[in-house]
């Protein structure tokens, strides 16, 4: 059998970062930052929130695609280590709404991972100032601030108190079309506050908000991404505008002064085709088997032969002494009632034995979902 190997889809050409674009930033695109969904819990019923049914109003937590008990700091850490993670991104629902927890979380990466272990978080509260310092001191190197209603002058005090607690500052929000004249309007106001950087997403169109979006008359851009179309292109005009006047390029009259914050537009098919797959890949990178091969799409194929618990090791004691192949190389995955094995070795030995083969791809997250199952011959379990 031959086996074919998938090309990633990419809409676009992917704009390479800046160098005044924040740590946090940088390392999600480098797919090194681990993400920690440290609560679904939330204030606020923003009709754009993206979350699913599954993780929306629940106090989960999850660090990637693993579902952890709350307080299971072990199993974080354990993920961390299993993509080799440089920093962390921490979200939710509002993670402030579990303040303590966010800064146990803090404490036990920096003490787990080492004090260059870089921390961003999301929050949408202008929370009491005096919690900035222990945020701060928790080990929180960066805070994203989402303005509610695009309004910043409750969140002025929060923010100059994060800046003092020398916590790098910036504002993170989606990039709503029917809101162009208010977000010109903020960049203006933006000039007075201490923050470091603007970050504009694309809006995004998906399960959990379709029916807020519809009812606003949103429409996808294309049926490549999901972001909202008009989205992409206003965020780019705020962007040219501030970064002209950055550079002492504005052509407006008279010319604008500088903003004294960098702006950053990030693209709904770059969080996917992006930041996840490079994760992903990451992941696989630091926790493939021997046996493993990691596709161009970050996941991870492999052979299996299936078979009882019962013959697994006179299998696999068949197979180290017939295919000269050290044992290394298989792995009893006895949860699925198979010998893991090099895919071109399940190829080659498929139609000499009675057991059934098979190609498997899972994604290389803790659960590793299996995508994709092709049969070598013609036994089934």
């Amino acid at each position: 059998m031959k086996l074919e190997v998938r090309q990633p889809s990419i809409p676009q050409p992917v704009e390479p970062p800046t160098r005044d674009e924040a740590e946090g930033c940088i390392q999600c695109q480098l797919g090194s930052k681990m993400v920690l969904f440290i609560t679904g819990e939330c204030h606020w019923k923003c009709d754009y929130c993206p979350l699913s049914e599954n993780r929306r109003e629940i106090d989960h937590m999850y660090a990637n695609e693993r579902r952890c008990e709350v307080g299971d700091w072990d199993a974080v850490i354990e993920e961390a280590r299993a993509m080799n993670a440089t920093g962390t991104g921490i979200t939710g629902g509002d993670p402030l709404m579990v303040r303590e927890r966010v800064e146990e979380a803090c404490s036990n990466l920096k003490d787990s991972m080492g004090e260059n272990h870089h921390i961003h978080l999301y929050t949408s509260i202008p929370f009491p100032p005096k919690h900035a310092e222990s945020l701060a001191a928790s080990g929180l190197d960066e805070i994203r601030f989402h303005l509610l209603d695009l309004e910043l002058e409750s969140y002025l005090p929060t923010l100059e108190a994060c800046a003092e607690s020398g916590m790098n500052v910036g504002i993170e929000i989606p990039c709503e079309p029917d809101r162009e004249e208010r977000l010109f309007e903020l960049i203006e106001e933006l000039r007075q506050s201490p923050i470091e950087f603007l970050n504009l997403n694309e809006l995004e169109i998906t399960v959990g908000n379709h029916d807020n979006m519809e009812l606003r008359g949103f429409n996808l851009t294309n049926e490549m991404t999901a972001g909202a179309n008009g989205s992409g292109k206003l965020a780019r005009s705020l962007r040219t505008q501030v970064s002209m006047a950055n550079l002492g390029m504005d052509d407006h009259e008279p010319p604008r002064q500088p903003y004294g914050f960098s702006i950053k537009f990030c693209t709904a098919s770059y969080k996917d085709a992006g930041q996840l797959r490079r994760r992903f890949m990451r992941r696989g990178e630091a926790s493939i088997a021997p046996h493993e091969q990691l596709t161009d799409d970050g996941t991870l194929v492999f052979g299996a032969i299936y078979c009882g618990a019962e013959d697994a090791q006179d299998f696999i004691a068949e197979l180290v002494e017939i295919c000269d192949i050290p044992q290394q190389f298989l792995f009893h995955d006895e949860g699925n009632g198979r010998i893991e094995v090099p895919l071109l070795l399940a190829e080659g030995i498929a139609d000499e034995i009675e057991a059934p083969a098979a190609m498997i791809e899972v994604h290389p997250t803790y659960e590793r979902l299996e995508v994709s199952l092709i049969w070598l011959n013609e036994q089934r379990p």
